[in-house]
């Protein structure tokens, strides 16, 4: 087919598209949103250099005044929320915003920012961070390091931890609060212990034995009680995940935390779940963010995920990862688990057919459905009426939809107003009579991994997506993904979970199980204790797992939940694993 033919014909398929619309030309997608879904659906920059990309990782969000402001590696500006759903974008020349991992605290009425860089450093101030408008607090600060953290303790008093390396420790250093400048040496709080420590281990799966990165430290404390995270084994890894030492005092001596890591994803849509830092909201929610992984480009091309923190009876601390890509409510109230946050809504989209206008080579259709990040489709151009339809194989009922595209042959760096989509999204149950479910053909709005909140569930069978506009490139899709549910019966209890512990390497666990009718996937639940099974594991379609994230010497518990379109069915058994 020549050009001419090819574009006489993708224009034709766009006008039948439109023209098969029925009367219903009024979107059913949400004025009011009131959940969201990882990957964060923010406007993550194209970095200036190739191979073009996105990337956003190593994030600090902080409560300034009940409003939140979201600090992250080579973002070019930073952002802000008054509400943690949607996020718009701060210039500023005032800040370093091409060095990595910002830290940003709050202090005497002030947000006080600094990032890696080396010595002498600069630490900057702001009491209206809306503006933009930035002053130098301290232009000379005189440790070089990667991966900062600033700390304000009760009384005042201020410190600072940093190091990233794959030989030197963690480090903290009480500052001066009026000069910004270290009182002291800095004292080596704790480096790597990998034999011991499986969630050290390189590798996606926590299995290769070179000396991991120990980075992104961050400093929370709650009722008297030092909690200092930090990351490892490497930001490209699945595995990248915060562990926790805890102690009465800031610069230790610290133990390691009953609960490790605190906040770990190896899988799912989207995985990883490190170096990152906790918050509360305005209702004294703890929330982490963290940085999530695809790595495909280039090492450093990451995503960011917010995920909610608590804190049970006993002090210890976990960031609940369960269904850690599905959607979830933002709470307006206080709350006291995760289970008041799910809104039950389940995957519907996972390896269902689809239809595509086009495919190019290497990229088949099916891994936009592959439930798989790092894997996507794309259509043999960018060129509006290139277009994706799935059949969800019955009618079901739909709440909500993400688009996550994919930057394929782009040559785009940095920011410009012309990068944004534009599509149309419509709804069937024949495959013949469309309505239209979000109507974005005049979207202005950056929004690469679009999550669409219905005001009102749908019933339907089939979901076209329809290109007008790429800002470069092919029209690709890392997932294209629907939540609500379908069917009738949630699957059976697993009554037959195996669990074998390696003798000769303690951090490394087999679980096999039966496959119950009906189940799409599952989560492996486990922990330290019977009640605290804080860890989740997500499975998609296998019955087996092998985990090497233990700690060699501690005690573990087991469960496993099994899950499908139309819900979840909680473990019953729980495994004792000395």
């Amino acid at each position: 087919m020549n050009r001419f033919s090819k574009e006489l014909f993708l224009t034709l398929a766009c006008a039948v598209l439109v023209s098969t619309t029925s009367a219903q030309i009024t979107p059913v997608s949400s004025a009011v949103q009131k959940t969201i879904s990882n990957p964060m659906n923010l406007s993550y920059r194209f970095c200036l250099d190739v191979p073009s990309r996105r990337e956003a990782a190593d994030p600090t969000i902080v409560n300034f005044k009940g409003e939140y402001y979201l600090f992250a590696s080579k973002s070019g500006g930073y952002f802000h929320s008054a509400d943690l759903i949607k996020w718009d974008l701060i210039t500023t020349n005032d800040l370093p915003i091409e060095d990595y991992a910002p830290t940003a605290v709050v202090m005497n009425d002030a947000i006080y920012f600094m990032a890696s860089r080396g010595a002498p450093v600069s630490i900057f101030k702001s009491s209206d961070p809306k503006s933009g408008k930035w002053q130098v607090a301290n232009p000379s600060f005189p440790i070089g390091m990667i991966d900062p953290d600033l700390f304000v303790d009760d009384d005042g008093r201020l410190f600072f931890y940093y190091g990233c390396s794959n030989v030197n420790p963690i480090y903290g250093v009480e500052l001066d609060p009026i000069t910004l400048n270290p009182k002291g040496p800095a004292t080596a709080l704790f480096n790597s212990k990998r034999l011991i420590y499986g969630w050290e281990r390189k590798g996606d799966y926590n299995n290769q034995g070179e000396n991991p990165w120990i980075e992104g430290a961050w400093m929370t404390k709650r009722n008297g009680k030092y909690y200092l995270q930090y990351a490892g084994p490497g930001t490209e890894f699945k595995s990248y995940s915060d562990g926790m030492y805890v102690s009465d005092k800031p610069l230790g001596p610290f133990t390691l935390a009953t609960h490790n890591p605190i906040s770990y994803k190896p899988e799912g849509f989207v995985a990883a779940a490190g170096h990152g830092n906790t918050f509360q909201d305005n209702y004294g929610n703890y929330w982490h963010i963290a940085t999530m992984t695809i790595s495909q480009k280039h090492m450093f091309e990451r995503r960011l995920g917010l995920f909610p923190a608590f804190f049970d009876k006993d002090g210890d601390m976990h960031v609940y990862t369960g269904f850690g890509d599905f959607p979830y409510k933002v709470p307006t109230k206080k709350i006291a688990g995760p289970e008041e946050l799910f809104p039950g809504w389940m995957l519907l989209s996972q390896n269902k057919p689809v239809e595509v206008s086009s495919e190019l080579q290497g990229h088949s259709k099916a891994y936009a459905m592959d439930e798989e990040i790092r894997t996507f489709w794309s259509a043999a151009t960018g060129d509006k009426g290139e277009w994706i339809s799935m059949d969800l194989q019955r009618e079901s009922t739909i709440n909500a939809i993400q688009l996550n595209f994919y930057e394929n042959e782009t040559k785009i760096f940095g920011r410009s107003p012309d990068i944004f989509y534009q599509y149309l999204v419509e709804y069937s149950s024949d495959d013949k009579n469309w309505n239209v479910l979000a109507d974005k053909r005049e979207n202005k709005i950056d929004a690469p991994h679009d999550y669409i909140e219905l005001s009102k569930p749908i019933k339907a069978r089939y979901i076209r997506l329809t290109n007008y506009k790429v800002p470069g490139g092919t029209f690709a899709m890392a997932g294209f993904r629907v939540f609500g549910k379908a069917g009738k019966k949630a699957p059976a209890v697993i009554e037959d979970l195996l669990v074998n512990r390696y003798k000769t390497d303690r951090c490394v666990v087999d679980l096999t199980w039966t496959k119950p009718v009906g189940a799409t996937g599952f989560n492996i639940r486990y922990g330290t204790s019977r009640d605290k099974l804080y860890h989740n594991y997500q499975v998609l379609s296998n019955h087996s797992i092998k985990i090497n994230s233990l700690n060699s010497e501690q005690k573990y518990y087991f469960t496993i939940d099994s899950f499908n379109e139309s819900g979840v069915t909680k473990g019953k058994r729980v495994i004792e694993v000395e």
